[in-house]
């Protein structure tokens, strides 16, 4: 499918790659680790038939480019790409857009909701719970599935050495093992090789590590503020979880996003952790329901 470059520069100077394809009203759609925006063309179709879709390489990621880290962990923090999201609409000259999320792109997405109500119409959130839940739900099982999040996020460089030595071994075991195949069949050859490819580039490498850092360090301590002080996502929101993936080991996840947000339908779908490259078809048909039903706020 052909998308259009745009180089986008947020207000801090770095340059944000964004693709846009599609006819429509404007939707986003933000990837997470250890992907880029490829990760969305199983389901591209599918939505470029209906919007016009941004799809964003987080800062960092793709061809983004990956600035250094502060010693405060806030140039990754959720804030911070919320941010650039908001740049990335006010260059296109969209007012407001729904926005979907996966993985990290997915907690990019309701840090936007929060800081940027005004600028959401629609949220849809895509195999994760709140970063701060997230925490507090850890127990050794959690822990051992989702090791990366405290391995990753040690001080520098630590883990990009350790990755470094291997790193298309580390990106082809990683997405592997969080699938229910425990394999790389599902995804798109060239999609893969990107992601091999940005892991290989030590200053991408170094941001990825650097997003893990923010999560513990800065998105928490975000979080947590806003829990404090009661704020809640306004629009309205589908949270899309995996049977097999990681929110489905926290309990019950639906509950969880309804002390976040005040509108949430839940669906889930049977796959590992990258359901939109492994259930592609499950995945478009409940966008299709929640776009199709959900007023625009």
């Amino acid at each position: 499918m052909k998308m259009n470059r745009h180089d986008i520069t947020a207000d801090d100077g770095t340059r944000l790659a964004v693709r846009v394809t599609g006819d429509g009203p404007p939707l986003v759609l933000l990837h997470g680790f250890p992907q880029n925006h490829r990760c969305w063309l199983p389901v591209l179709p599918d939505l470029a038939a209906r919007f016009t879709c941004i799809l964003p390489d987080l800062r960092g990621y793709g061809d983004s480019d990956a600035p250094q880290d502060d010693a405060e962990h806030t140039v990754y923090s959720k804030r911070r790409m919320a941010a650039d999201l908001v740049a990335t609409l006010d260059d296109l000259g969209y007012a407001q857009a729904d926005v979907i999320g996966h993985d990290r792109g997915a907690r990019v997405a309701y840090r936007f909701a929060l800081d940027h109500p005004d600028r959401l119409s629609r949220l849809v959130i895509l195999e994760v719970v709140p970063t701060l839940a997230f925490w507090q739900a850890w127990d050794a099982d959690l822990a051992h599935k989702a090791y990366h999040w405290n391995f990753l996020a040690q001080p520098a460089p630590l883990p990009e050495r350790m990755i470094a030595a291997d790193a298309g071994g580390y990106i082809d075991w990683t997405l592997a093992s969080w699938t229910l195949s425990k394999s790389l069949s599902c995804f798109v050859p060239e999609a893969l090789d990107s992601y091999r490819t940005q892991a290989a580039d030590p200053a991408h490498l170094a941001a990825m590590c650097a997003d893990y850092r923010a999560g513990y360090h800065t998105d928490r301590a975000v979080d947590a503020k806003d829990r404090a002080e009661g704020r809640m996502i306004q629009a309205p929101m589908l949270f899309l979880w995996a049977r097999h993936g990681f929110p489905a080991s926290t309990g019950d996840p639906a509950a969880i996003w309804r002390d976040w947000a005040v509108n949430v339908t839940d669906a889930a779908v049977t796959s590992g952790h990258f359901a939109m490259e492994e259930a592609p078809q499950e995945v478009s048909a409940a966008l299709a329901s929640f776009f199709g039903n959900a007023p625009v706020a």
